[in-house]
């Protein structure tokens, strides 16, 4: 009886942290979506920047993805597992229904690492926006600590 309690608060505190985590990067993602619809090509400009892709590669995933913030998330897949964004993107909608946790697992990213933890809790930025603000997404931005390892290679 007492491990079943046990088992039962645990499940419990873990899906509260997982609902948590979810929601941060939902929030980041939607803050990013508003960001594109503003303006849509400075969005572009800035993701050909931060993740070192040609402006016509990053706009070729903008068109294959469901809204702007899911480029954003190909791109940081791309970055973070050093694979072309265009791999990401098939692998994005082999899987979209799944989450992005399913893609980057199925893109090498470990559960448990720190670029597993980034993605979770929707810590990213987008940098370079208007006003000086940076882009960034959620509770005042995130650090960037997504250790993304890209080369340079896309």
């Amino acid at each position: 009886m007492k491990k079943t309690s046990v088992t039962l608060a645990f499940l419990a505190v873990f899906s509260i942290f997982t609902a948590a985590a979810h929601a941060d990067l939902d929030i980041f993602l939607s803050n990013l979506n508003v960001e594109a619809r503003a303006d849509l090509g400075d969005f572009n400009l800035r993701l050909s920047s931060q993740f070192n892709v040609p402006l016509p590669r990053v706009q070729a995933v903008v068109s294959a993805v469901d809204n702007s913030a899911d480029a954003f998330m190909c791109l940081q897949l791309s970055s973070m597992t050093n694979r072309p964004p265009e791999e990401v993107v098939q692998t994005y909608k082999a899987r979209k229904g799944q989450g992005w946790g399913v893609i980057a697992k199925d893109l090498g990213i470990k559960p448990g690492s720190a670029e597993f933890h980034a993605l979770k809790s929707g810590n990213f930025e987008l940098k370079g926006g208007k006003g000086g603000k940076g882009g960034k997404g959620n509770k005042g931005g995130g650090g960037g600590h997504g250790k993304g390892h890209g080369k340079g290679k896309h």
